[in-house]
């Protein structure tokens, strides 16, 4: 790695350690000849699916997009960055996971919706709104009331689990 003061090729590693959440690793390295400590972070390049859009085209997945549209959804609501970084990552990790080359907008907007719905009703509501195309005040109403019918995503996460979720323990 090239030192970004002095461009020297010989650097080391002074200090390895795992960075959000294991997904990447963080390096604290020291240049041999200025001396100048840096951080570098160190990611598996994965190959995330290519997104099939309702139109029939393909375009590669695209976090920013991701976010902007959870953000809409989100605006104005007591949700931290933090909680929106791991809604990110608990989808980019079933993109993963799927294993598939392709997959279709539509199951991830499905995934985003599940993941508001555990986190803000009200942000749920609004990104829904706009994903399911509500045309009037009927299909708005039916969907509040069908969330009302519901758990809250409070209780929903008090609530022991009989059967883990795939990768949690069941210690």
């Amino acid at each position: 790695m090239y030192c970004p003061f002095c461009s020297a090729v010989d650097t080391r590693v002074v200090d390895s350690r795992l960075a959000d959440e294991g997904d990447s690793v963080r390096r604290r390295r020291e240049c041999s000849v200025c001396s100048e400590r840096f951080t570098t972070y160190e990611r598996a390049e994965l190959r995330l699916p290519q997104v099939i859009k309702s139109d029939g085209r393909r375009e590669p997945f695209n976090e920013a997009k991701l976010r902007v549209g959870m953000g809409r959804a989100l605006e104005k609501r007591p949700i931290d960055a933090e909680a929106v970084e791991h809604v990110v990552g608990r989808i980019r990790h079933q993109l993963l996971a799927s294993g598939e080359r392709e997959i279709g907008s539509r199951t991830i907007g499905e995934w985003v919706m599940q993941e508001l719905k555990d986190l803000d009703l009200v942000a749920y509501v609004r990104f829904a709104s706009v994903y399911r195309s509500f045309e009037d005040l009927e299909a708005f109403s039916e969907e509040v009331q069908r969330l009302q019918k519901e758990p809250s995503p409070e209780t929903r996460r008090r609530q022991l689990k009989l059967i883990p979720d795939s990768g949690e323990s069941d210690e």
